[in-house]
């Protein structure tokens, strides 16, 4: 949900930040974010927290493993945040493929009945939810990916239009995946993970986190996936404090042109290592 992951990065930013990243009124915002799991964890917190309490949304937090407090990220990035203040987030633990997709499903008709359904699906760890008897990723069967990637999108427009029927075509739903790439999901891959190419037809804005070398700092690169967008996107610094809070730092245009020249170069010398 790209417009909640701008509220986020100004949100916690390190000055005034008035800039954001226009997408095209057809492009929706579902988002797929890609990178270490523990930093996606921290980006999905958050926009889960300012959902719920900056914009009073509704959210549905899917993820395998239950919380028994909040995450240091989150206490350390805004104090005096209780669980019990997280009213409007609900989370629900799934520990299999099946029950995450049977939990998705029941929305229809669970949403038909509630006063107010859920603007924002959350899924933490997608991959979690897609490895084959020896562990690793259905490389090899990209049916399940796509089933779940098609049954959340669905949902979330279901979702969107029972919101507007009744409060006058206002009101959307949307989805935030998470997932961690075998390839650790680098926007300029020239063989890019086939699960990718799946969860890009469904969710198509990209939230990348790519951790910077020998710095306790992530580049943020938010774009879509369209091809009507091209190479589109913004791109922030997300810095892990000593004490654990996170911090957004936006990346100018000067700055982030060299940023993508340093990320072409070390792409190449990867390739060029890995020929030899």
């Amino acid at each position: 949900m790209a417009d909640i992951l701008g509220v986020v990065f100004r949100r916690f930013a390190s000055g005034s930040v008035t800039s954001d990243l226009p997408f095209p009124s057809s492009v929706e915002g579902n988002t797929l974010v890609i990178g270490d799991a523990n930093i996606s964890r921290s980006v999905l917190f958050l926009a889960a927290v300012t959902a719920a309490t900056d914009l009073g949304l509704k959210v549905l937090f899917f993820t395998q493993t239950p919380f028994q407090s909040l995450p240091v990220s989150l206490r350390a990035s805004v104090p005096g945040l209780k669980l019990e203040s997280l009213k409007n987030v609900k989370f629900v633990y799934v520990k299999t493929l099946k029950e995450l997709v049977e939990d998705v499903a029941s929305l229809h008709e669970l949403a038909s009945e509630a006063a107010s359904p859920p603007s924002l699906i959350i899924v933490d760890g997608l991959e979690q939810y897609l490895h084959g008897p020896q562990g690793g990723l259905l490389q090899d069967d990209l049916g399940p990916v796509a089933h779940v990637a098609a049954l959340l999108h669905d949902t979330a427009a279901f979702l969107t239009q029972i919101q507007q029927n009744r409060a006058d075509g206002q009101g959307l739903c949307r989805v935030m995946v998470s997932f961690q790439s075998e390839c650790e999901g680098s926007r300029d891959s020239e063989s890019p993970d086939l699960l990718l190419s799946v969860l890009d037809r469904y969710l198509q804005v990209r939230c990348t986190l790519e951790k910077m070398a020998g710095q306790n700092e992530w580049q943020v690169y938010l774009s879509g996936t369209c091809p009507s967008l091209g190479h589109q996107g913004q791109q922030w610094h997300m810095v892990l404090q000593t004490g654990g809070a996170v911090e957004f730092r936006p990346v100018i245009i000067g700055e982030q042109q060299i940023l993508n020249q340093q990320d072409k170069s070390r792409q190449e010398n990867e390739r060029r290592e890995d020929g030899k």
